[in-house]
């Protein structure tokens, strides 16, 4: 591979205008680029409804060859249903809520095809993420929220770790989405007016229940009210989320108001349901755990600290108390009561802007948080 003077870099294009824009960026700071489309279904029509890796893998096909870089197709069916599908399915039926997204970054995107690019001669992976990437000298690498605040998607990179950033790149950190449209178009790039994916990682606009149908069967039970009435039926606690509002399948009462999902009892297979206008407490906590935990600093922190903490992905962040706990885990006490929670999901913590770490949450109990926070970082 002929390497310019700035280092060879592969670009993951996902036929979309974020890439495809992270691409030419490059290629005009005089990069040596090649891009690369990751398949990850083998029948998507089967699965998906409709076919979105066909139309994807034509644009980023078109935009490679519209910036002049070299682009080439990864099949990685395999490791993506073991390492990503299958441990999201698997989460849901036990009912948990897997974040697939974060899940792709870790151990596909920055995982798998990052080896990919090493093993061929590449200095680096870029992709269309708006965050920032910041190196000093014999410092580890930083990252950063990007500077559009509408589109920061460090939360999504919450459990990367410091040798994979250290081989990321984010060409957009510095420039908002308006930008990326106009710089596509004005190279005339064919994704330029192309709407964003709005789906689970690389599976389209499918919703996550028609998703799981394919791999697990319904199981339907009762719908309880939180004082034991039964409302209605549901088709498979798998299908359901705690906070969630819509699609539950219970009417809504005579001012109009539609029940929300507060609690599952797997035990008897019943959906818990309540009106959000009673104050529902099983909806609020401010006591969580959180394990698996991946930090980005150059040590872990080992006493409690008080830091910032996005709960959830667009969710701003919010002032926390850290504790450490044996065997991996932290407990994790929020300043202010946080809605629906639920095991599962990602707990992204910042200092600042800067992302430090995550974890997933595993457990969580009601009540105040502690009082007489107090603030020290471990960098």
């Amino acid at each position: 591979m002929n390497n310019s003077c700035h280092g060879s870099i592969l670009v993951a294009l996902s036929g979309g205008v974020d890439s495809a824009v992270s691409a030419a960026l490059l290629k005009d700071q005089g990069y040596d680029v090649s891009g690369v489309y990751v398949r990850t279904w083998e029948h998507e029509n089967d699965l998906l409804g409709e076919c979105p890796g066909a139309k994807d893998l034509k644009d980023a096909r078109a935009v490679a060859e519209i910036i002049g870089i070299p682009f080439s197709v990864v099949n990685f069916i395999d490791f993506y249903q073991n390492q990503v599908v299958m441990p999201m399915v698997t989460g849901y039926e036990q009912g948990i809520t897997p974040n697939p997204d974060i899940l792709c970054n870790r151990a596909m995107k920055f995982g798998a095809l990052l080896d990919y690019a090493e093993e061929n001669g590449f200095s680096a992976l870029a992709t269309g993420h708006y965050c920032k990437r910041k190196k000093s000298l014999d410092n580890p690498a930083e990252l950063w929220e990007g500077e559009d605040k509408n589109k920061d998607q460090s939360y999504f990179l919450a459990r990367i770790t410091n040798k994979q950033l250290e081989k990321a790149r984010f060409p957009l950190g510095e420039i908002d989405k308006p930008k990326v449209r106009e710089i596509a178009r004005e190279l005339s790039l064919p994704v330029s007016e192309k709407k964003d994916s709005q789906g689970i990682c690389f599976l389209g606009k499918v919703k996550i229940g028609d998703f799981l149908s394919n791999f697990l069967d319904d199981n339907p039970g009762e719908i309880l009210t939180t004082e034991g009435r039964v409302v209605g039926e549901h088709k498979g606690l798998h299908r359901y989320t705690l906070g969630q509002r819509r699609g539950i399948g219970v009417p809504s009462n005579k001012d109009n108001e539609n029940y929300v999902v507060t609690g599952k009892d797997e035990n008897v297979n019943q959906l818990i349901v309540a009106f959000e206008s009673k104050n529902e407490k099983t909806l609020w906590g401010t006591r969580y755990e959180i394990e698996s935990l991946s930090f980005l600093t150059k040590s872990l922190p080992d006493k409690p600290i008080e830091i910032l903490g996005k709960p959830r992905y667009r969710d701003p962040s919010v002032s926390l108390l850290y504790r450490p706990l044996e065997s991996g885990r932290a407990e994790i006490v929020f300043e202010k009561p946080q809605r629906a929670l639920t095991p599962g999901q990602v707990l992204a913590l910042y200092d600042g802007e800067r992302l430090i770490g995550g974890g997933t949450y595993c457990q969580s109990s009601l009540g105040r948080a502690d009082q007489g926070l107090h603030h020290e970082v471990s960098a």
